[in-house]
């Protein structure tokens, strides 16, 4: 006896939405590979010794200091190449390190230092014209096209959206890697960090960016808001 073609295609239909919906969730908990490479890279700089040291020390503050270490050093070069081909990581991996790291006593430190290197890097991803243009042309043209940027960017790399409120831009990340990494949300200071440095970057300054609304308090998604002006200037 055969089955109805109706049957038929209700079958397909039921398979290729279960495997569109398994595809989509896989994607959606997948990161770009420069935000743990950003973690690392921070947890380095923060742990490297400042000034010359003996041979001996070093070899001892490499036993001590996460940062120094081998496996550190293997999981940079592995994300580093990562970022070469383009292939995303692992959310829950990510978020791992983000845990390691909120362990620590200096953790919004190592946090900021993370984010002020992902925005470096990724306004790296910005034609240098383009970069010259919003530094250098008159606000009314340069902010769109600044605009247009910190949108992709934070979308890339932070899964955020942006919108402009006013003389204000809002960052709205649902999921932060970060989120309860650290006490007392030391851990929302990464994207903080990271929209501060390359409004920076991007228009040569920000009035001010607060952290307005945090999941970690059950206030919804995590949300930033920065002034969209340089210091000491009108909006």
């Amino acid at each position: 006896m055969r089955t109805p073609l109706h049957t038929q295609r209700g079958a397909c239909l039921a398979t290729f939405r279960l495997s569109l919906t398994h595809r989509l969730t896989a994607m959606a908990e997948t990161v770009d590979p420069l935000l743990p490479l950003s973690l690392l890279e921070a947890v380095r700089t923060v742990d490297l010794p400042e000034g010359e040291l003996e041979a001996e020390f070093v070899a001892e503050l490499r036993n001590k200091r996460l940062g120094l270490s081998d496996t550190v050093f293997a999981q940079i070069r592995r994300f580093t190449e990562a970022v070469r081909r383009k292939q995303q990581q692992s959310f829950d991996e990510a978020q791992g390190i983000a845990r390691l790291i909120g362990r620590r006593p200096d953790a919004e430190a190592v946090f900021r230092e993370a984010g002020r290197y992902l925005a470096r890097h990724s306004y790296k991803t910005i034609s240098p014209l383009t970069r010259t243009l919003t530094r250098s042309l008159p606000a009314i043209i340069a902010r769109p096209i600044a605009l247009r940027h910190v949108r992709r960017i934070s979308a890339r790399y932070a899964a955020g959206t942006i919108r402009r409120v006013g003389s204000t831009i809002l960052l709205v990340v649902p999921k932060p890697v970060t989120l309860e990494a650290s006490p007392r949300q030391g851990g929302c200071a990464y994207y903080e960090s990271a929209l501060r440095e390359l409004m920076q970057l991007l228009v040569g300054g920000v009035g001010g960016v607060e952290h307005v609304r945090c999941a970690g308090r059950g206030e919804g998604d995590c949300e930033w808001r920065a002034e969209w002006r340089r210091i000491g200037t009108a909006p």
